[in-house]
């Protein structure tokens, strides 16, 4: 699905980004995870072409994602609030992605309903613009938009980050049943290992711009990583 190459990215003097070689086979979870400044952002931004690398590519399918819009037809990510339209509410919002993927109004409501628990009552119907919505609810309308239109590839940074403990547990409940559900790669970004080891098969380290381990899911996951971050 992902194929990166000697990848790397400077602002001045300061490189930022360093990876070698990054392969992420389709079908696979995926979880990147480091402490602040480790360049997660960095490289989700890279692989989306938001930012043009300093040297290296980054391919999906084979083809190269800078200069080209056919990887888009089927990744979906959400990384911040920019992503969003803040003078919408949520429900122009979703009709207008959902016009994007083909979606007549009823098919867009027909999606949502999938979200229901997730959303747990606090996004739609509320007569809000997205700009007032919470920083959690943010991230509720950010994750469902990225959901829609059913991306092969879909991109998360920090999607636990702003949602309370019961968001969080049906998050990773949704995350899994969509898997479940049909063939999807995830790449999630995350700062709480409890649930990222929940939710992805893989998950490496990054460290000032470099992988500094690549761990594949097992009884010992959590453990290897609380034991890297408390070294």
């Amino acid at each position: 699905m992902i194929q990166i190459n000697n990848l790397s990215k400077r602002y001045g003097k300061t490189q930022v980004l360093d990876v070698q070689v990054l392969s992420i086979p389709a079908g696979e979870s995926f979880g990147l995870v480091g402490n602040n400044g480790a360049g997660k952002t960095t490289l989700f931004r890279t692989i989306l072409d938001l930012i043009r690398p300093t040297s290296g590519t980054v391919q999906m399918k084979g083809e190269p994602v800078h200069g080209r819009d056919d990887w888009k037809s089927f990744t979906g990510s959400y990384l911040d609030e920019n992503f969003l339209i803040d003078y919408l509410t949520p429900e122009e919002y979703f009709q207008f992605i959902g016009r994007l993927h083909g979606l007549r109004p009823e098919g867009v409501a027909e999606y949502l309903g999938r979200f229901d628990e997730f959303f747990n009552g606090e996004v739609l119907g509320k007569y809000k613009y997205i700009r007032d919505l919470s920083k959690g609810n943010l991230k509720k309308v950010g994750i469902a938009s990225a959901l829609m239109g059913e991306p092969e590839l879909v991109l998360l940074d920090e999607p636990f980050e702003n949602l309370d403990p019961s968001s969080q547990i049906r998050l990773k409940k949704l995350l899994n049943a969509e898997r479940g559900r049909r063939p999807i790669t995830y790449l999630i970004s995350s700062h709480d290992l409890n649930h990222i080891t929940e939710v992805c098969q893989r998950i490496v380290i990054l460290e000032k711009g470099r992988i500094v381990q690549d761990l594949q899911a097992d009884e010992n996951l959590l453990g290897s990583l609380q034991a890297y971050f408390t070294a």
